[in-house]
Formats: structure tokens, sequence, C-alpha cells
């Protein structure tokens, strides 16, 4: 897994990540969508396993879910699962912070 760095610090990724508003990075040629939910990152693959839609257009619900704009399919942040039957689970991706910056690891 290589780290890449994002932010300077957690406290920049605050400051420039909006609470429960998907943020889209394009890390080593891979779409990933960074949120800000609760108090904790999550970073999911973008596109959606259904039809292929950017997940970074879409919302995150109180359930700490991220829905697909196009045909609302849901996500779980954390490990990526599909709520829906009809999809296959997200790729999700390691977040970390540290004294030397704000990571997200990519394989």
């Amino acid at each position: 897994m290589e780290w890449i760095r994002i932010f300077e610090n957690e406290a920049e990724a605050r400051q420039r990540i909006m609470p429960d508003k998907p943020q889209l990075l394009i890390l080593r040629g891979k779409r990933i969508s960074l949120v800000l939910h609760g108090n904790h990152f999550y970073a999911v693959q973008d596109s959606c396993t259904h039809n292929g839609e950017s997940l970074s257009k879409g919302k995150i619900n109180h359930l700490g879910e991220i829905i697909c704009p196009w045909h609302g399919y849901r996500f779980d942040l954390q490990s990526g699962r599909a709520c829906d039957s009809n999809c296959r689970d997200l790729a999700t991706f390691t977040v970390k912070a540290d004294d030397t910056g704000f990571y997200v690891g990519v394989a």
C-alpha cells in the first residue's frame, strides 16, 4: 500500500472537507470519494457498482451510508458493503492522520 498525503494535517482536512459532503479525489488514477461523517473520515471507490455513477455527487444519510445520485443504491461507508442486494460492495481505502500529514492508502 502506498500512503498518499492529501493534507498537511487533520485540522486542514476538517476545514476543507464538509461534513457529509463527499469529495472526489483522484489518486494514482483511482477515483475515490472522501467523506467526513460524524467524527471520522472514510474513503471509498467513487463509482457506484450498479451503473458507474460518481458517488461524490451523492449524499450521506444518518446511518453512515453513501447514496448513489442515479438510482439511490446505498453503501456502508465503513465497510463498503452494498445495502442493496443488486450491487457489488465498494472498495474501501484506509485513511490516517499523524504528525506528518493526512493520508489515504492506495494499493
